[in-house]
């Protein structure tokens, strides 16, 4: 099954449950998209893809700049993974395809 789609995500963060939608848009071992919410959207950077792993970055803006890791495994149209915000700590996150 292959990992590209549209995922309706959750992610813990220290406001709350964040809702958004992630695309991922394979090519071979690196990966587009974007992960979009009410926080608005951040394009994702250095999308690196290993078999159904995937890890990224992404420059959030709101509500403080800050640079967003994120490191996920895709099984079965479901993603579980987590995002690090710097001094924030790791939250998880987790999304089903759409």
């Amino acid at each position: 099954m292959s990992i590209d789609g549209t995922y309706a995500c959750v992610t813990k963060s220290p406001m709350g449950d964040q809702t958004s939608e992630f695309t991922i848009v394979t090519d071979g071992d690196t990966f587009t998209g974007n992960n979009a919410g009410a926080m608005g959207s951040m394009d994702v950077e250095n999308g690196k893809v290993d078999g159904n792993h995937i890890t990224w970055e992404m420059n959030m803006t709101v509500p403080m700049p800050m640079k967003l890791e994120g490191d996920a495994i895709i099984t079965d149209g479901e993603l579980v993974g987590s995002v690090k915000a710097g001094a924030f700590g790791e939250m998880a996150m987790t999304g089903t395809k759409k």
